[in-house]
């Protein structure tokens, strides 16, 4: 995952769909195809490099691991370590798969075509669960060894997957690949714009790894509880608030490479809107049934009610949240549209010291859920920071356009908060105590408070309600065609 950030979706998307939406504009699509098999080259070669140098130096330290015992290190941790380390040279190739997988995806998305790389986890998702769980049915895996080789083997598959279906929906649009390690002014161009970016998801992962280190020294359960609250968050964030910046990206890039600077604005704040209207909710939904949810989803085995009480104020934090870790998203894309990939590096770093202060002057106080709120108002200072300098770069991308907007969204969030928790005492007090009875309930009062929040958004009149309900008359004008 280090060097998928590294050499794939992060840095290499943020440089990419820029010299890509020059080179459509430049010289058409036989340019920009051109770029495309000059970095899928170059990026064949490099990754390619990294894992056979990983995989060597893997294989090295296997065989030096078992004289780590006459270090004083015991023998079940280097156990441990050898079954982990070759798990990892299996699971090494998928890098190559995820970094060409990002590049095809965003060679796609200039093209206006988001389905493909929308689907893109969906295929890796969806190999792991059909190896791991096939085999188990099957009798296949008998035991956690086995098991973890099929899902190994998952992951390799999902990954040629990923690589497959964006590379042969680029052929359908007329792209034919082609080795090319030729350094062209494009690629010259992307690395520049690579190296801050480098920087940026390196302190990102640095302060995730501290954030987890700092979890340990507390007690065992820290981690594990930060980590299934982070997973929560990731939902909304993922399904929405990428899917968001996937399309809004490509076409701020080009507007901004044309001097189109009012379109750039218009283009960003609808993004804003759009992400604030499913995300604000979704944090008031996380916050109301946090407890009921975590039950839900992993009060089983070795996780208990305890651990629940214990993620519970941890979700809540997490989902407080949510907003500022959606609204970073999309404003670095705002910054990597113009080029600015070293300021989006001065906000990580500043969001990575204030994350690691606040967790020691926290952790004490609050425990575990200190440091889910260091996470957070290190991330509420970013947002900030990052505002305010792309306001001084251009005034036209400042906030105020949404603010009207965010205080209609919060109130109808709030009131659907209140709504939902309240319901959820009710229905606790009258159902019986079991999963089927929790499930019901959840699944009840999440359609009943979307229900809510829809009917208070629309009556409060949010700017872009007309375009929605266009959508809609679309939607119904289809279905009526096709029932005629």
């Amino acid at each position: 995952n280090l060097f998928r950030r590294l050499l794939g979706e992060g840095a290499l998307t943020a440089a990419f769909v820029p010299a890509l939406n020059d080179a459509l504009k430049d010289r058409q699509r036989e340019g920009a195809f051109a770029v495309v098999n000059t970095v899928a080259s170059w990026l064949f070669v490099v990754s390619g490099g990294v894992v056979v140098i990983s995989m060597a130096a893997i294989l090295l330290s296997i065989r030096l691991a078992p004289e780590a015992t006459g270090y004083g290190v015991d023998l079940d941790t280097v156990r441990r370590w050898l079954e982990a380390a070759d798990l990892a040279i299996i699971l090494f190739p998928y890098l190559m798969c995820a970094c060409l997988a990002a590049a095809f995806s965003a060679a796609l998305q200039t093209l206006q075509r988001f389905v493909e790389p929308a689907l893109s986890p969906i295929w890796l998702n969806v190999a792991m669960i059909t190896c791991l769980g096939g085999a188990t049915y099957a009798g296949w895996a008998h035991s956690p060894d086995g098991r973890m080789l099929w899902l190994c083997g998952g992951v390799l598959i999902g990954g040629f997957l990923q690589v497959s279906v964006p590379a042969l929906a680029l052929a359908r649009e007329g792209w034919r690949p082609r080795f090319d390690l030729r350094v062209s002014d494009s690629l010259a161009e992307i690395v520049r714009l690579m190296v801050p970016t480098l920087f940026g998801s390196a302190i990102y992962l640095i302060n995730m790894s501290v954030s987890r280190f700092i979890g340990l020294s507390l007690n065992e359960s820290a981690v594990v509880v930060l980590n299934l609250a982070t997973r929560l968050m990731e939902l909304p964030i993922g399904v929405f608030a990428i899917a968001v910046s996937t399309v809004i990206f490509p076409l701020i890039s080009k507007y901004a490479g044309e001097g189109k600077w009012d379109s750039v604005a218009s283009t960003y704040h609808k993004g804003l809107r759009l992400i604030l209207v499913i995300n604000v909710p979704a944090a008031a939904g996380l916050v109301a049934l946090a407890l009921p949810i975590v039950q839900l989803l992993f009060v089983r085995g070795e996780f208990s009610e305890d651990h629940a009480r214990l993620m519970q104020p941890v979700l809540i934090v997490s989902g407080l949240g949510l907003p500022f870790f959606a609204f970073v998203n999309i404003m670095l894309r705002a910054f990597y549209a113009q080029r600015d990939t070293k300021t989006p590096v001065r906000a990580a770093l500043i969001s990575f010291v204030v994350n690691i202060a606040l967790s020691f002057a926290l952790m004490g106080p609050f425990d575990t859920m200190g440091l889910a709120l260091a996470s957070n108002l290190a991330v509420v200072v970013q947002a900030v920071y990052l505002q305010r300098q792309l306001t001084k770069k251009r005034a036209s991308l400042g906030f105020q356009p949404v603010v009207a907007n965010l205080i209609k969204v919060t109130l109808a969030a709030v009131v659907m908060g209140v709504a939902v928790m309240f319901g959820w005492r009710w229905w606790a007090s009258v159902m019986p105590a079991t999963k089927l009875a929790d499930a019901a309930g959840v699944a009840v009062l999440i359609s009943a408070g979307v229900a809510l929040y829809g009917g208070l958004i629309w009556a409060m009149k949010i700017e872009g309600r007309d375009d929605l309900a266009l959508v809609f008359a679309r939607i119904r004008g289809r279905f009526s065609r096709k029932r005629g």
